[in-house]
């Protein structure tokens, strides 16, 4: 069933219900209701609040949020502006509310705002290798992938339990304009 997200800038005031849409999206049993969990590659969190915190109150991003009709939380994303290009990321959209077209939207509604209110000319997201699934979603949407790896921070339980010991990230590119 399509949605009509509205979109709006995330506030302190969200930072737990992003922790909860975040983790999940992303771990455990309530992940595995969506495609996009992580829960056999990763145990534990996916994030935390001290980390949404983080990113709600960078001057030099937002946290974008979709919410639908009775102001649902439903979708978020990370954006920032670096010099020149956006980074896009810690991507989350409710389990039971994937496959409805809804992450196709804040997908678009994050590079519209990178490109009209930053000027910027890319958008770069970093994705775990092993996510075939969805590197081929953001590559039908006109992302590249660069083959430019960077490892995966083991040892830092902040970002997950890793269950594999071949975890890496790689660079995704889309030019904007």
């Amino acid at each position: 069933m399509p949605v009509s997200p509205s979109f709006r800038t995330a506030t302190p005031a969200d930072i737990p219900g992003l922790v909860a849409l975040i983790q999940s999206a992303y771990r455990g049993d309530a992940s595995r209701a969506g495609w996009t969990t992580e829960a056999d590659l990763l145990g534990g969190q996916r994030t935390d609040a001290d980390m949404v915190a983080a990113v709600v109150n960078d001057t030099s991003g937002r946290m974008l949020i979709a919410e639908t009709d009775g102001g649902v939380l439903a979708a978020c994303c990370q954006l920032e502006n670096r010099d020149g290009h956006a980074y896009f990321g810690t991507f989350a959209v409710r389990p039971d509310m994937q496959g409805t077209g809804l992450g196709k939207q804040v997908l678009a509604e994050a590079e519209r705002l990178a490109r009209d209110e930053w000027d910027a000319a890319e958008m770069h997201m970093t994705v775990i290798s092993a996510r075939e699934e969805l590197i081929a979603w953001y590559v039908r949407r006109g992302y590249v992938r660069t083959g430019e790896l960077s490892p995966f921070p083991y040892g830092d339980e902040r970002f997950g339990l890793p269950k594999r010991d071949n975890l890496e990230f790689e660079l995704l590119v889309k030019k904007l304009r």
